[in-house]
């Protein structure tokens, strides 16, 4: 199977994803949290793998989850609407996405890298200094929510929350599946191998690393805001380096080579996150660490390239 079948099976594979994860929700209860905070991460995952496609990675791109985080948490009082929090939390992340990206589109690899991670641990330290408004590492706790003017509460929370992350999961795939297989998002892979030569094209490489950034901080946005609704509780520590690295390890594990990978590692991540720490609560992250060495020595393209794999041998049987 082509790259050209595996993006026709593509959507199939995603509708049976979304239909097995309403089916555990439906029959695990306590899950529905669990699968909504994966469903998130993998929203901003999803923003890491455009970024990955220019040969970028971002390591301090949990920054804008915290900015669309606190943006729900500050707001909420005020307008706690689930459909207004959410595209304000994207439009903040968004702005800020976009001030920052003009400044850091002109560096590449390890200095594109280490200045993403720098910004995230000042946001960190800002987060943390000024108790007076953030309280702190204490954290601040989120207003009740409404969807639509209806209350939220009890079960109809969560179900709220996790088909919410469901909706905007599907967004961002699909608009990440456009936006990889057009000119600009073409051009991404030739900044990561020839990047002199789109500029000989006259076209402008920071231009398009620029809109993939702010489209990554949008989704990382997003992400944030479902996750701070669904904890209703914000700490600087969506901020910190360690969380940015967790986004990371979680695109490794789903693989960069399509736009499921992200939703796939995100799963696979909390799910062996979940039962690792109930199974081992000493040693969870020793059961983490052994799956991402798995994904490095036995399956290099991640949960994606295994799937990729296993359909195109049924295709030639």
């Amino acid at each position: 199977m082509r790259q050209s079948g595996m993006r026709r099976a593509e959507p199939w594979l995603a509708l049976a994803g979304a239909a097995a994860l309403v089916v555990v929700a439906v029959a695990a209860p306590w899950l529905r949290f669990i699968l909504t905070l994966a469903l998130a991460k993998g929203i901003a995952v999803l923003g890491i793998l455009l970024l990955l496609r220019a040969g970028q990675v971002s390591f301090g791109h949990a920054m804008y989850a915290a900015i669309g985080a606190y943006v729900v948490a500050f707001a909420a009082p005020s307008m706690g609407d689930v459909l207004v929090l959410l595209p304000l939390a994207m439009l903040a992340a968004g702005v800020v996405g976009l001030v920052i990206g003009v400044f850091i589109t002109r560096y590449r690899e390890i200095f594109f890298s280490m200045l993403n991670l720098a910004l995230s641990m000042v946001l960190y330290s800002l987060l943390e200094k000024f108790y007076a408004i953030t309280k702190g590492s204490d954290g601040i706790r989120v207003a009740p929510l409404r969807i639509a003017g209806m209350a939220m509460d009890g079960p109809m929370a969560a179900w709220v929350m996790f088909a919410t992350a469901m909706v905007v999961a599907a967004m961002f795939w699909w608009v990440a599946r456009r936006y990889l297989v057009s000119p600009m998002g073409e051009a991404l892979a030739g900044i990561k191998t020839r990047e002199t030569r789109l500029e000989f094209m006259g076209v402008s490489a920071r231009g398009v690393l620029l809109v993939a950034y702010v489209l990554s901080a949008l989704m990382a946005g997003a992400a944030g805001a479902i996750i701070a609704m669904t904890t209703r509780h914000v700490t600087p520590l969506l901020a910190y380096w360690t969380s940015s690295g967790e986004l990371v390890f979680i695109a490794i594990l789903g693989g960069a080579g399509g736009v499921l990978g992200p939703f796939l590692g995100a799963v696979t991540y909390e799910l062996i996150r979940v039962y690792a720490a109930a199974a081992f609560a000493d040693i969870w992250q020793m059961a983490l660490g052994l799956a991402l060495l798995g994904v490095i020595l036995f399956a290099p393209g991640g949960v994606w390239g295994v799937i990729a794999g296993l359909l195109r041998r049924a295709r030639v049987t």
